[in-house]
């Protein structure tokens, strides 16, 4: 449960601003070390791809609908990055328990380790960034963080958040 909003924080515009370019410009450099691994990785894959192995490393057996839902992409396109991820032998597909027509899927060994390969350099980032928070800033950063992803946090149909 979240805490109620300090009524004392009151953000200008020009914070709320620097808050937005300082977001832009993070995202700027995540996704340049994804580029960076994807491209030492030579898969021919790319950031779609990569965040389809992490989520689907981090919340095993989501179908296409979740993935969408998690990266915002159509279900069309959450289905054909699984099609490319399961054709170079990365993820494999099965029935859901529940429902044998939701088609859920699982990394492979193969896709556990590009999604490692790729994502070791952004851990380094994340890292370095909560070391120059501090202890009291990780817990604010993830808070903030988890507010703007907002029901991203968890997918509808796993019940599946962060741990």
């Amino acid at each position: 449960m979240n805490a109620p909003a300090d009524p004392r924080l009151i953000l200008r515009e020009d914070e709320l601003d620097t808050g937005l370019e300082l977001l832009m410009l993070s995202e700027a450099a995540l996704w340049a070390a994804v580029d960076q691994g994807l491209d030492a990785e030579d898969q021919g894959l790319g950031r779609s791809h990569w965040r389809a192995c992490f989520l689907l490393r981090r919340r095993p057996g989501i179908g296409v609908q979740e993935l969408a839902h998690l990266t915002s992409l159509s279900k069309q396109a959450a289905s054909r990055i699984l099609v490319d991820l399961a054709a170079k032998g990365m993820v494999e597909k099965a029935a859901g328990d529940l429902d044998g027509r939701r088609r859920t899927a699982v990394l492979t060994d193969k896709g556990l380790a590009f999604e490692a390969a790729v994502s070791e350099r952004l851990r380094g980032l994340i890292g370095r960034a909560y070391r120059a928070g501090g202890l009291d800033g990780v817990a604010g950063a993830r808070r903030i963080l988890a507010a703007l992803a907002g029901g991203r946090t968890r997918s509808p149909n796993t019940g599946g958040g962060p741990a």
